[in-house]
């Protein structure tokens, strides 16, 4: 009895003894791989540094980075107690999230120069209120809403302070007679008449209240979001390029279609916006601190699907006369390549750690990659646009990417999408002294001239002949579009 006691006994002890020295080994472990981390901070990869950004339980990383870890996690739980943990869907969802990571890790970093300095501690709430003031507010974004408001005013009011009918412009505004007076986009005028500020003038007009509310809402949203994020001059330079590169690129594949519109610089915003995410996008889609992973991630995805959502919205608006999609297109492809050059990026540097010199590389070549291609693909297709005739689109029946007649099973509908809206017409009467107008010599947009006659419809006013050129058109003409080739 007392020798199975015994043995009992010793079972237990070489057990416990066993399980001490394995709970020793595994503290030495980690004490080496702590200090070798504290000597070597770069080995960890950055995967697993921006993995513990979102975490909760202690890992063995360098001092500093842990200290910006604390700060930025605080910073995280500030903003949620005070806004909350619902955001808007959308563009303005997708940014507002960006923005507010980004706000959070240069307040981590803030709080570490001022630490190694000796500086005033600056409170996160005074450090978020203080980038909305001053030289950070979107001055940009407010002289572009200001000069296209303006030219709205000035292009309803050069028409007579009228709006033209739903079939002509359902986008309830002037005539494109006007839009072009003023500087909308045409080919011919750019490449045989010499007006190359066509393409930038269009950039500030819009087509009606419309697409004009449509667009200035966009703006302030993602523009302004964009502008305190990244700056003045990177906004500026993402505008200009993706409105003219995009303006260029509808020249080519729509010579002879009248559009003007905001929409491919914002759509430059969109294509930026893309940009940062995918330069940042471990950093802009880490966990929340005490938030649920898969929670995290779901409504992480559901921003960029309304993202999508929205650029197809805006394309469903390019559909319709004096819009145009291939500025859209255009804008958003130049917009991702500006944004890959100008966006400012989060770098590991900035949690304390030195990146791979591979990194370094990939990261200067995507940078300049993105603005040497922007500016070889405008120059390409600039040039593309200078030997082209002014008429002649290349594909005449992309015409149907950026409008389609609708709806489309009826005869009469809200708006068409071919060039009767920009024919010309001679009327005539029997004598000088005849009261009503006898016949038209309407020129269509081939160029051919068909005699119509109009004396039934008694017809006194040459303005009544003006509206109803695009009818008398496509009930006459052998073919509504200009001749291309």
């Amino acid at each position: 009895m007392t020798d199975s006691w015994n043995d009992e006994r010793s079972s237990q002890y070489s057990s416990a003894v066993q399980r001490a020295q394995t709970e020793q080994s595994q503290q030495q472990q980690q004490q080496q791989q702590r200090q070798q981390n504290r000597r070597h901070p770069n080995r960890k990869s950055v995967i697993e540094i921006i993995n513990n950004l979102g975490r909760e339980d202690d890992v063995d990383i360098h001092p500093a980075l842990e200290r910006r870890i604390r700060d930025f996690r605080f910073a995280q739980r500030k903003r949620r107690e005070r806004y909350g943990s619902e955001r808007p869907w959308g563009i303005l969802g997708l940014y507002d999230h960006l923005a507010s990571i980004r706000c959070d890790l240069e307040w981590a970093e803030d709080a570490a120069w001022r630490r190694q300095h000796d500086q005033p501690y600056l409170s996160w709430a005074d450090f978020e209120q203080a980038r909305a003031k001053g030289h950070n507010r979107p001055f940009f974004t407010y002289f572009i809403l200001f000069f296209c408001t303006i030219m709205l005013v000035v292009s309803i009011g050069m028409n007579g302070w009228a709006v033209e009918p739903m079939s002509i412009n359902p986008t309830i505004g002037p005539s494109g007679k006007t839009l072009l007076n003023l500087g909308a986009k045409q080919t011919n005028l750019i490449v045989n008449g010499g007006e190359w500020f066509r393409l930038f003038s269009p950039m500030v007009l819009h087509a009606g209240i419309i697409h004009y509310f449509l667009n200035m809402l966009a703006l302030w949203f993602v523009g302004s979001a964009i502008e305190q994020s990244h700056g003045f001059v990177s906004t500026a330079i993402a505008f200009i390029i993706a409105g003219v590169g995009g303006n260029v690129l509808s020249a080519i594949f729509l010579p002879q279609y009248i559009s003007v519109g905001a929409s491919g610089g914002i759509f430059g915003f969109i294509g930026m916006c893309i940009s940062d995410i995918v330069v940042n996008w471990n950093i802009l889609f880490l966990k929340e601190p005490d938030g649920d992973e898969k929670g995290s991630r779901f409504r992480h995805y559901m921003i960029l699907a309304w993202l999508v959502f929205d650029i197809f919205i805006n394309c469903l608006v390019g559909l319709t006369p004096l819009v145009d999609n291939f500025t859209h297109l255009g804008g958003l492809i130049y917009g991702f390549l500006c944004g890959l050059s100008t966006i400012e990026r989060i770098e590991i540097g900035f949690f304390g750690v030195n990146a791979a010199s591979w990194e370094k590389i990939r990261s200067n070549l995507v940078k300049f990659g993105g603005l040497i291609i922007s500016v070889l693909l405008i120059m390409i297709t600039t040039v593309i646009l200078v030997e082209s005739d002014g008429a002649t689109s290349p594909c005449h029946a992309c015409r149907y990417v950026s409008c389609i007649p609708f709806p489309p099973l009826k005869e009469n509908k809200w708006w068409y999408c071919d060039d009767c809206g920009s024919v010309a017409a001679d009327a005539n009467k029997v004598n000088e002294q005849a009261e009503f107008f006898d016949s038209l010599d309407l020129t269509c947009p081939d160029g051919q001239i068909e005699r119509i006659s109009i004396a039934a419809e008694m017809i006194t006013d040459q303005e009544v002949i003006r509206r109803k050129l695009p009818a008398y058109c496509r009930n006459f003409c052998e073919s509504v579009y200009h001749r291309s080739g």
